[in-house]
């Protein structure tokens, strides 16, 4: 007989199913019969980052019964690590005064998300979701954020499928910047060089070159159950793509958090860095997107609402969600695009957008749709996502806001066949304008709740008004010597 956690506090407090008790009984004996040594209890944060603590063994069952304790800071942190809000002062309302005083909240673990790590076998990954010590739920937390999108799209009879595209980069690491001196927050960047050269756009030379590092991402991707389909060579140096297979939005939030830091640990142990920041500052270096396929089911009926019409027409879901889409791209950029080099990715003539339009199997428009009559995979592609979102936060702003247009009857414009011309409206060209749009914006407070916008306003303003503050390469060369 294994434990028995129906009778634990995150039971009696419903934060724990009678489903999920079994499978946690379940997996302590496993990981007693397979020798596991280490449990890595963890959440995505608010920057899709994994943060938690690790348990032995002994103490894994203890997880089930009572969750974990962490300090709440974490997810008040900014992209610098520090904390931007302010917990040690008295404040009436919000994240400050919910946290107080660095105040504890709660990991509810979530079975089913287990994973023995390919590359350290004695080791697993537990996925939880953090709440309030109550049990109360925390209106900004990942996922707690994509199952409100994904429930409120269910209860207007619909469900969405994601597949993903995702860019990064793989570099020699030269040194690792680990000189006292380079121990700022954040920490001084790595050197590197490139393992391999570029614009050789999915030739196999390249890839051969390059197989041995992408052999190592790609096994254990699938030794955690990622489901990989291709591994392509992509246009810049040392770039390269993953593509995984459709799944349901949550499935594929996980996905994407899992696999970015199994990159980025096991690149690491190889003397490898592996970089997912939207445009690195480096010669020739490639911009790097994230493009999320996305298509849409009848629950009732199972039928893809995005199929075309006989005559190839947009179906009136599809015209809808496209116009959604676009209705809220600048408000969405946030969720999405979600820090300052984010903007420096949006460039004309660069396969990635600048303006917000749609056009069909255009790689240079905003949504490129790829639909076509009796054809089940029709789907809507958004390219302008980059590797460095949350995914959680991402993929909830493509629920909310295909779903408002589809609600509102709207109708999709004509479609682009010249995607950088003038005319079509801009994305935001920066990651303050990206602030002011969302903040105009009373979508997103209507769908998630205004302590969710209000929190994510804060924390990239935190951000945004660091970086308006430093003094940048650029002023020092075009002023120290003129002035």
């Amino acid at each position: 007989m294994g434990e028995d956690f129906s009778t634990g506090k995150l039971a009696q407090m419903g934060l724990l199913s009678s489903d999920a008790c079994a499978l946690a009984s379940e997996l302590v004996k496993r990981v007693q019969a397979e020798g596991i040594e280490t449990i890595r209890v963890l959440f995505a944060d608010q920057h899709g980052i994994l943060r938690g603590k690790t348990l032995v063994a002994k103490a894994f069952g203890s997880l089930f019964d009572a969750g974990l304790n962490v300090p709440s800071t974490l997810l008040l942190k900014d992209t610098s690590h520090r904390t931007a809000f302010p917990v040690w002062s008295e404040a009436g309302e919000g994240p400050a005064h919910l946290m107080q005083g660095a105040s504890d909240v709660m990991l509810v673990p979530r079975p089913e998300s287990f994973r023995v790590l390919p590359w350290s076998p004695q080791s697993a990954w537990m996925l939880c979701t953090p709440v309030m010590r109550d049990g109360s739920a925390i209106a900004f937390a990942s996922d707690t954020v994509l199952q409100n999108a994904v429930g409120s799209l269910a209860e207007q009879g619909m469900a969405a499928t994601l597949g993903l595209e995702v860019e990064f980069q793989i570099f020699e690491r030269l040194d690792g910047a680990r000189a006292h001196s380079q121990s700022t927050m954040p920490g001084a960047p790595v050197e590197t060089r490139n393992l391999a050269q570029g614009y050789q756009y999915l030739t196999e030379i390249r890839y051969g070159e390059m197989e041995p590092a992408l052999d190592l991402i790609r096994r254990h991707a699938q030794g955690l159950g990622l489901e990989v389909r291709s591994v392509e060579v992509e246009m810049g140096p040392s770039q390269v793509e993953l593509t995984f297979a459709p799944a349901d939005p949550m499935t594929q939030a996980d996905a994407m958090v899992m696999f970015r830091t199994m990159v980025k640990e096991v690149c690491a142990a190889e003397g490898l860095h592996a970089s997912f920041m939207a445009k690195p500052r480096l010669e020739n270096a490639m911009a790097n997107g994230w493009h999320v396929h996305q298509s849409l089911q009848d629950v009732a009926t199972g039928r893809n609402l995005f199929l075309p019409e006989a005559d190839g027409s947009l179906s009136a879901a599809a015209s809808g969600w496209i116009a959604g889409l676009l209705t809220h791209a600048k408000a969405a950029s946030l969720m999405i695009a979600p820090t300052v080099n984010s903007y420096k990715r949006y460039q004309p003539f660069q396969l990635a957008p600048n303006r917000i339009q749609w056009g069909a199997d255009n790689r240079g428009a905003m949504l490129r749709a790829l639909m076509a009559p009796n054809d089940p995979a029709s789907r809507i592609e958004n390219r302008a996502p980059d590797s460095s979102a949350n995914p959680y936060y991402a993929f909830a702003a493509q629920l909310i806001a295909g779903a408002a247009g589809i609600a509102a009857g709207a109708v999709a414009p004509e479609p682009t066949t010249s995607p950088y011309a003038e005319g079509a409206e801009l994305l935001p060209t920066s990651l303050g304008e990206a602030l002011d749009a969302f903040e105009g914006n009373d979508l997103f407070d209507a769908a998630l709740g205004e302590g969710f916008t209000a929190y994510l306003s804060h924390l990239k303003r935190f951000e945004w008004e660091r970086y308006l503050g430093t003094i940048s390469e650029w002023e020092q060369a075009e002023y120290f010597n003129l002035f």
